[in-house]
């Protein structure tokens, strides 16, 4: 056993154990100084990548986020998303890979969000709908949807409420239908991705109208 494992055990995906059980036990375990990235990823795996981009999201399950948090993680999650397009191990450059996570202050983000972690869960069911998640072409269409989720998590509007949470609920659905083969979910995070798209328009659109006004009192 490695120093990494020592340190955050149970992490490995467990048949026996639930989803919502396996990140509570990893939150519980984290240290209280800094952690990186690269030590999560040596304890997962890639064969536990989805674990861990489930972990990464539920820090966003809350209205505000942690700032600066975003892009980061964002970047993390995007790169899971393109080694499961290309079948490739996950490379993370060594900027991300060595980033420190402040422990401390993620641990109560972590089990605030957990609060959806479970709610998901409980509404999830195991190979439903698989004409959603069978198939090379859906697996497909389900990781490029991911990796849209996830540029989205990394738009600079961390500052307003929800615009972190719901691309991280997409990224979490997206998770949990590809871990259990669950059509459901999958398609419960399209629908997060629209709504996010829709909330991000109708931010863009506000701000335009909002400078145009202040444009026209100006120069009026």
């Amino acid at each position: 056993m490695t120093d990494h494992d020592s340190r955050l055990p149970g992490t490995r995906a467990s048949d026996d154990v639930s989803l919502g059980e396996q990140l509570a036990a990893i939150i519980r375990e984290l240290p209280s100084d800094s952690l990186t990235l690269g030590e999560l990823l040596d304890v997962f795996g890639d064969e536990g990548l989805l674990l861990l981009s489930a972990l990464l999201t539920v820090v966003f399950l809350i209205p505000v986020s942690i700032p600066g948090v975003s892009t980061v993680f964002g970047a993390a999650i995007l790169l899971v998303g393109i080694s499961r397009v290309f079948e490739r191990p996950l490379w993370l450059p060594e900027r991300i890979r060595t980033r420190a996570l402040p422990a401390g202050r993620l641990r109560p983000a972590l089990e605030h969000g957990m609060v959806w972690v479970r709610r998901l869960e409980r509404i999830s069911r195991p190979h439903r709908l698989n004409a959603v998640t069978d198939g090379r072409a859906q697996t497909l269409v389900t990781n490029l949807a991911f990796i849209l989720a996830a540029v989205l998590l990394m738009a600079p509007f961390g500052f307003v409420p929800f615009s972190n949470t719901l691309p991280a609920l997409a990224l979490l659905l997206y998770a949990i239908g590809m871990i259990q083969r669950d059509g459901g979910a999958v398609l419960l995070g399209h629908l997060a991705n629209i709504g996010t798209i829709v909330y991000f328009g109708a931010l863009i659109g506000g701000g335009g109208v909002a400078l145009h006004g202040l444009w026209q009192r100006l120069s009026g």
